[in-house]
This record gives structure tokens, C-alpha cells and sequence, in this order.
């Protein structure tokens, strides 16, 4: 069973968003002030542990998994290495492309583990997930009652805008039977005009707040070169503090709330009052034939 003193959270973001990035530079900080730490990797990409452990991709539960035959047949030695400043590292993969469903694999791996006595001795348990893809298997440790707070990574971009109205409509759907809260918007900066204003009020319709803005900085691609966290690439780095100062911000946050997701009207009309969209009619069209697809 789980410690119910460990701090659950997780992040999750559109693809692309540099929410896996995000999270581990976010963990290495937690680390570095000594908060004991297992990250389990949500994302078929099992991607989530990568900077941690220096490597290309760790081997997931699933996977060793299914060349056993079956996970009652797996160490947990074999599945949880030790990272950076002793992070856990655990990806419970998926399965293959067409075939089956990612969130059983989540539910899988995170039973293994609990069963396993992987959740003793942590301060943190930190979920890396994919948030553009709305199905059920993806919301498992919402669902699940695992993770009990929520990180949304998101730019000013409209589509990871869009994807975080839409991760915070699952929260919502769990709120109540589950408990899970939502934590904060995380900007991971992609220099969009007006992208602090535009973020915070984002923020303020969906009852929550913007925890931290990240900058954009290509010292984060120099260290992911080298397969490092800039904390530890670059530890004396600007960025580096400003990893620092998200990861203070979560381990101090108290403000978790019931998130209000809006409409796609309310979300467009967003838009429109910062200039993302109006004055190019077949663009603003075409985009909007594109929320509509992606939301059908």
C-alpha cells in the first residue's frame, strides 16, 4: 500500500509540450533539497527518466513484462533504478501501437510497484503523463486515485492551450469520487506575445493558478544533448535556478482547487482578446476547424 503521507503528483501536458523536460529538471531540484523521489513514467515514449538516468530509454515493465510472460515474474531491482541524487526511475511503457490499452499498463506497472514495497521511504511520487490524448486509459492515475495533484505544462500556443482545458475538464470529472486537485499551470515559455498575461488568465478561468513561468532557454537542449537535467549540466545556470524556484513553489503549494474548465466558445473568445486568432479569416477558420476535429 501507499504511504499516506507521499505527496502524489503528477504533470501532464500536450505532446511536445516539454512537459517530460519540465518534470524531470522540476524533480532533480526537489532532489537537490533533499526530498526522497520515485518518478514512474506514464508516456509510451518512456521518456520520463531518461535525463535522470543518462540514458536513451530505460527498459519498462511492460516490455521485461511480456518476455517473462507475465509481471508477477519481474524483480522490482530489475524495473526501479537509481538516478540522479537517487531519484527512483520507473517507465511503465505501453503497449504496442493498435494494440491494447496504455492505461492498463499504467494500472499494471503502478500495482507491481505498490505490491512490490517500491512507495516506501519517499517524500514524492511524481506521474509523467500524456495529456493530449483524452481516453480513459490516459486519466488511470486520476482515476486510480493515485496522483492527488495535478501539474499542467502549457505554453501560449492555442493547441496546448486547448489540451489544457481539456486535462483540466478530466480532473474535474474525478474531483469528487477521487479527491485529485489541480495544482497550477506550469508556462514552459514559447515566447508567444503577451504569453505571461495570456497564461494567467487562462489560469484564473479554470480556478487555479500559473505556479511558475519557465523562460525559454537553449541551455535545456545542451543538457538533453547529454542526456543530463540542466540542475546537473549546468547547476549555476539561470535556468537552473529557475527550475529550483518551480520545485520550491510545488513543495510549499497549498492552493489545490476544483479545476472550472471553459467552453471552446469561451476558449476562442480567449484568443481572440489577445490576438491569437482574428484578422486572417481563412486562418482563424481553419484553426477552428481544427479544435473542433481535435475535440470531437
Amino acid at each position: 500500500m501507499t504511504d499516506e503521507n507521499i505527496r502524489q503528483i503528477a504533470f501532464y501536458g500536450k505532446g511536445g509540450i516539454g512537459k517530460s523536460t519540465t518534470s524531470q529538471n522540476t524533480i532533480a531540484a526537489l532532489a537537490e533539497m533533499g526530498e526522497r523521489i520515485m518518478i514512474v513514467g506514464c508516456d509510451p515514449k518512456a521518456d520520463s527518466t531518461r535525463l535522470m538516468l543518462h540514458s536513451k530509454a530505460q527498459t519498462t515493465i511492460l516490455h521485461l513484462a511480456a518476455e517473462r510472460g507475465a509481471v508477477e515474474d519481474l524483480e522490482l531491482e530489475e524495473v526501479l533504478l537509481k538516478g540522479y541524487r537517487d531519484v527512483k526511475c520507473v517507465e511503465s511503457g505501453g503497449p504496442e501501437p493498435g494494440v491494447g490499452c496504455a492505461g492498463r499498463g499504467i494500472i499494471t506497472a503502478i500495482n507491481f510497484l505498490e505490491e512490490n514495497g517500491a512507495y516506501e521511504d519517499l517524500d514524492f511520487v511524481s506521474y509523467d503523463v500524456l495529456g493530449d490524448v483524452v481516453c480513459g486509459g490516459f486519466a488511470m492515475p486520476i482515476r486510480e486515485g493515485k496522483a492527488q495533484e495535478i501539474y499542467i505544462v502549457t505554453s501560449g500556443e492555442m493547441m496546448a492551450m486547448y489540451a489544457a482545458n481539456n486535462i483540466a475538464r478530466g480532473i474535474l470529472k474525478y474531483a469528487h469520487s477521487g479527491g485529485v486537485r489541480l495544482g497550477g499551470l506550469i508556462c514552459n515559455s514559447r515566447k508567444v506575445d503577451r504569453e505571461i498575461e495570456l497564461i494567467e488568465t487562462l489560469a484564473d478561468r479554470l480556478n487555479t493558478q500559473m505556479i511558475h513561468f519557465v523562460p525559454r532557454d537553449n541551455i535545456v537542449q545542451h543538457a538533453e544533448l547529454r542526456r543530463m537535467t540542466v540542475n546537473e549540466y549546468a547547476p549555476d545556470s539561470v535556468q537552473a535556478q529557475e527550475y529550483a524556484t518551480l520545485a520550491r513553489k510545488i513543495k510549499d503549494n497549498k492552493n489545490l482547487t476544483i479545476p472550472t474548465p471553459i467552453s471552446m466558445d469561451e476558449l476562442e473568445d480567449l484568443l481572440v482578446e489577445f490576438g491569437l486568432l482574428g484578422g486572417d479569416e481563412e486562418y482563424e477558420k481553419a484553426i477552428k476547424q481544427d479544435l473542433a476535429t481535435t475535440g470531437a
